[in-house]
């Protein structure tokens, strides 16, 4: 049923028909994955994907590098946990390479942002050093392009 879970991650909103249609099995036996994996926490939620650009809201994206250190027994675990509850955090995640995590949060302004990683994540005893990248404007997230190009006329040249 991994069909069926990529078709979910590219859209939420197809129907258990058209699901079972695409798969190729009965609209219960759909249910019933879905429902199955929804109790195993495979299918963690649905989401819409927005641009927010397009809106009257006023939102700063803003990718943050971590660098922890390790807490004995648990890795990166507690420390990824007590970062993951703030509100603002949208995503965190552990990475290679020369920094530990990746923190992406939104705010309502710049400041908002700055305050967050100066008041909240800074002051935590195992981040050792943070860098703020700010997203200036997003081109496509979870597969989905936020503005299509513009079709392009060929041009020919005649000599």
């Amino acid at each position: 049923m991994d069909q069926l879970l990529k078709l979910l991650e590219g859209d939420c909103t197809l129907s258990k028909a058209q699901l079972a249609a695409m798969v190729g099995t009965s609209e219960e036996r759909i249910t019933e994955t879905i429902r199955d994996y929804e109790k195993r926490n495979i299918i963690l939620g649905y989401k819409a994907v927005i641009d927010w650009d397009e809106t009257d809201r006023q939102d700063v994206t803003a990718l943050i590098e971590v660098k922890v250190e390790p807490q004995r027994d648990d890795g990166f675990d507690r420390v990824a946990e007590r970062i993951y509850q703030y509100e603002e955090v949208e995503s965190c995640y552990l990475m290679s390479g020369d920094f530990d995590m990746t923190v992406i949060i939104s705010g309502r302004s710049l400041q908002e942002v700055a305050r967050f990683v100066s008041q909240k994540l800074s002051t935590i005893d195992a981040v050792k050093s943070t860098a703020t990248h700010f997203i200036l404007k997003k081109y496509k997230e979870s597969h989905l392009i936020f503005k299509k190009p513009e079709p392009q006329e060929e041009g020919f040249v005649f000599v």
